[in-house]
């Protein structure tokens, strides 16, 4: 006796297909900063366009929901570490773009919605870090120089450990532009802009190829076939698995303390050129990073934790941020960016009918504003 075996997958009704996948102007694949802003900014270019964005996760799946809320575009000893494999010129072109980003992030949807505050960016260097931290020091007045035409005004300066972390050098670098704001708020604003504009949005919905025929783009989920006029490829991280090149993924993972009784840290911090970050948030410190203890273990787009990169930012909290004092880990998280040998992000059409907007290199919050209007101006 012959067995088979049925495999039973969703097909859109016709109800289904007449209203959400049928007559698709614009896809685009991905549903975080970039994929939002793409979207609104092409509905304001083509207001009777049918937009429609897939989304892989329930919520944005990479890093645009999961970041530690940084609005900022680089610590000192980043830009110093940037300037060993780029140009004067292509640092600054990075800098003014995060800065341009930033400037059209808070244009749209305002400081108060997203939590916007500048309580500045402290850079730490560990009492072993001796030979970055005096060479940091000596070239806070050329970067600073070198970013006058982008801020007008110095943009480091030195201040005092004001802090009381431990084990560290006694002088920070402290960067006067540099803010926080509320990720999930954020998020939420750009989504509700979405909804209003008219733009629809499948969730959980998960695109493994797409075909170009010589007018449009068959695009294969999971779960449904459809057509699309464009295809336009927002989802960074997980830009490799369709197809583009250049692009790999950096698992980033993050922690959150419990509340803790009179908190005095405020501000951004970075670490070992900014592969530790850390801020308050909520009376809690926000604590995310180690990637760099085994890069090709976060090379990855699995969510999820390691017990090495878990136990070193319990380890760097004990002895460093908070001394002396108790606190409890409430929440532990994962994101996934997309990164390469160049900082630039990847802003290009790839076919006829196919366009992306990828690599933003750890920076999405800085310049996923400004990667996501580009990729519409595409068209």
């Amino acid at each position: 006796m012959r067995l088979f075996l049925y495999v039973l997958k969703m097909i859109a009704s016709y109800w289904e297909h007449k209203t959400w996948l049928s007559n698709v102007d614009f896809t685009i694949i991905g549903s975080g900063i970039v994929g939002l802003n793409c979207a609104l900014r092409l509905k304001n270019k083509f207001p009777k366009a049918n937009i429609l964005i897939l989304e892989r996760g329930m919520l944005p799946n990479g890093a645009s929901t999961k970041n530690a809320g940084f609005a900022c575009f680089g610590s000192l000893s980043e830009i110093l570490d940037d300037l060993n494999s780029h140009s004067e010129e292509e640092v600054l072109q990075l800098v003014q773009k995060r800065y341009q980003g930033l400037r059209l992030l808070r244009k749209n949807l305002g400081d108060t919605t997203i939590a916007y505050i500048q309580n500045g960016g402290y850079e730490l260097f560990t009492k072993t870090d001796t030979g970055l931290y005096e060479t940091c020091l000596s070239k806070i007045e050329d970067i600073n120089t070198l970013l006058k035409s982008i801020f007008k005004n110095d943009v480091f300066l030195k201040k005092d450990n004001i802090f009381n972390f431990d084990n560290i050098q006694p002088t920070y670098i402290v960067n006067q532009f540099e803010a926080q704001l509320d990720t999930g708020k954020m998020m939420e604003a750009l989504l509700q802009k979405v909804q209003i504009a008219g733009i629809k949005i499948l969730n959980n919905c998960n695109v493994h190829s797409f075909t170009e025929t010589n007018s449009a783009v068959e695009i294969k989920t999971d779960d449904f076939t459809f057509s699309s006029n464009k295809v336009l490829i927002a989802t960074n991280g997980f830009a490799s698995q369709l197809g583009i090149d250049n692009v790999q993924p950096a698992r980033a993972q993050v922690l959150i303390t419990k509340p803790i009784q009179d908190l005095h840290i405020k501000g951004t911090f970075h670490l070992d050129k900014g592969y530790y970050y850390f801020r308050n948030i909520d009376n809690r410190i926000l604590f995310g990073g180690g990637r760099n203890l085994d890069f090709k273990a976060e090379e990855t787009t699995e969510l999820g934790q390691t017990q090495l990169v878990q136990q070193k930012l319990e380890e760097i909290l004990k002895t460093v941020i908070l001394p002396n004092i108790d606190f409890e880990i409430e929440h532990r998280w994962s994101g996934i960016m997309g990164v390469g040998n160049q900082k630039k992000s990847i802003v290009k059409q790839i076919s006829n009918n196919v366009y992306c907007g990828v690599r933003l290199g750890g920076m999405g919050v800085a310049i996923g504003s400004l990667v996501g209007t580009e990729l519409a101006d595409l068209m």
